[in-house]
């Protein structure tokens, strides 16, 4: 599947907001939106009324582009998130949280959702023992992630082990840093999302 290889900084530029899409690099003064907070291209400082419809999805594009999906997935999310009893946009955002990768990330064993994702691709977690190398697949509450044994002594996952204690999971997920494990305590609800969406533009640029 494609992927989206240009600069990352280019694509918080673009939707003017953090997107935190290089780890630590977004809090540190090398971030490139502070340096050049208007959006790229020839005219990306211009003042440009923005209607209704180019608010609608740069609120997609913003929420697509934090959880690192393309808009075939994202779009699959959208129409199970309407399937199911509840708020479109709630369901949604919940939907995008329970991904394997972003639990991975929320527990702090990877910098960036970018690299969660290729951390899981390559086989370093389990999830309830078992081999699990699907980013996308929806974890559901009691499940267990754990470090695969093998890749405990890899430089990398060393370097996250250590970063552990400096990291903040969300309420609903249970991090035990001595054995490098996370277990889904609940499931997410909309207050624990703490990025500022508006997740009834979405809603609305897909109902039409």
């Amino acid at each position: 599947m494609a992927r989206y290889t240009g600069p990352s900084c280019k694509l918080c530029r673009r939707e003017k907001t953090k997107l935190f899409l290089k780890g630590d690099r977004c809090l540190n003064g090398k971030c490139s939106l502070e340096k050049r907070p208007t959006a790229p291209g020839q005219h990306g400082a211009a003042n440009v009324k923005v209607k209704e419809y180019g608010k609608q999805l740069r609120e997609k594009q913003k929420a697509k582009r934090y959880y690192g999906l393309q808009e075939g997935q994202f779009k699959s999310y959208f129409k199970e998130a309407d399937r199911v009893e509840g708020v479109t946009g709630e369901n949604l955002l919940i939907l995008l949280e329970r991904r394997f990768d972003n639990v991975v990330y929320r527990m702090g064993m990877a910098e960036s959702r970018k690299e969660a994702r290729q951390l899981v691709l390559h086989g370093h977690f389990r999830v309830n023992g078992k081999k699990a190398t699907i980013p996308s697949m929806l974890l559901k509450k009691g499940d267990v992630i754990t470090v695969r044994e093998e890749s405990r002594s890899s430089a990398k996952i060393k370097e996250l082990v250590e970063g552990l204690d400096s990291r903040i999971a969300p309420k609903w997920l249970l991090v035990d840093k001595d054995a490098v494990k996370a277990t889904i305590d609940t499931l997410p609800v909309r207050e624990d999302i703490d990025f500022p969406f508006e997740e009834q533009l979405i809603v609305e640029l897909y109902s039409k």
